[in-house]
C-alpha cells in the first residue's frame, strides 16, 4: 500500500481554496481539484481526512466576493487522478464525500477565532497557498458554522476514522 492509501490513526484537516462556482462542480461530481490542478496538494491528504473549502470569489477570475466556506467533506479516494478538461489542460483530482446539508459560512465572524487568521490584518494571506493543513479546532469551528445541528457527530466521526452516517455524506467509502 502506498502512503497515500494508508489511513493514519490521526485524521488531518485541510482547507482548499476554490471559487464557489468551481467547488459546486466538485460537490456535484464528488471530487476536488485545487491549486490549478496540481497533484502534490491532493497527494498529501489521506483517506478519511476532513476538508473544508473556502471560496474567496463567486466565479473563477471574477470580481464578486464570496468570502465564505462553501463545502465540507472527507477524503474517500485512494489516489489522485488526472482528468482531461481540455486538450492542453489535464488537472489532478481526488474523490471527496461531501456533506449534503452544509450551509455556506461567512469567514468574517470567525477571523479572530481561527488560528490561521487570528490577529492578522492581512487575514487572506494563508488562502493564497490554495491548499493548506488546518487544526482540528479550526475544522470544528468551521463545521459548527456550516452544520449547526450535526457538527459534533461529523467531527467525532472524522477524528475516529468513521463515516458520519449516510444522512450526512453524499458519498461514503
Amino acid at each position: 500500500m502506498s502512503k497515500q492509501q494508508t489511513k493514519s490513526s490521526m485524521a488531518k484537516y485541510w482547507c482548499g481554496v476554490v471559487s464557489k462556482e468551481h467547488i459546486m462542480r466538485g460537490v456535484a461530481g464528488g471530487f476536488c481539484q485545487v491549486c490549478h490542478g496540481k497533484r502534490a496538494p491532493l497527494a498529501r491528504m489521506s483517506i478519511g481526512d476532513g476538508i473544508v473549502f473556502y471560496s474567496p470569489v463567486t466565479k473563477f477570475q471574477g470580481d464578486e466576493k464570496c468570502q465564505k466556506f462553501t463545502a465540507i467533506g472527507k477524503v474517500i479516494g485512494n489516489e489522485t487522478y488526472p482528468f482531461q478538461m481540455a486538450p492542453d489542460f489535464i488537472p489532478y483530482r481526488r474523490d471527496i464525500g461531501y456533506l449534503d446539508s452544509a450551509m455556506d459560512a461567512p469567514i468574517r465572524p470567525m477571523l479572530e477565532q481561527l488560528s490561521f487568521t487570528r490577529g492578522k490584518t492581512s487575514w487572506g494571506f494563508p488562502f493564497r497557498r490554495g491548499h493548506f493543513e488546518i487544526t482540528e479546532e479550526d475544522f470544528q469551528l468551521i463545521t459548527q458554522s456550516m452544520l449547526p445541528d450535526s457538527w459534533e457527530s461529523v467531527c467525532s466521526g472524522i477524528a475516529a476514522g468513521k463515516p458520519a452516517g449516510p444522512d450526512l455524506f453524499t458519498r461514503l467509502d
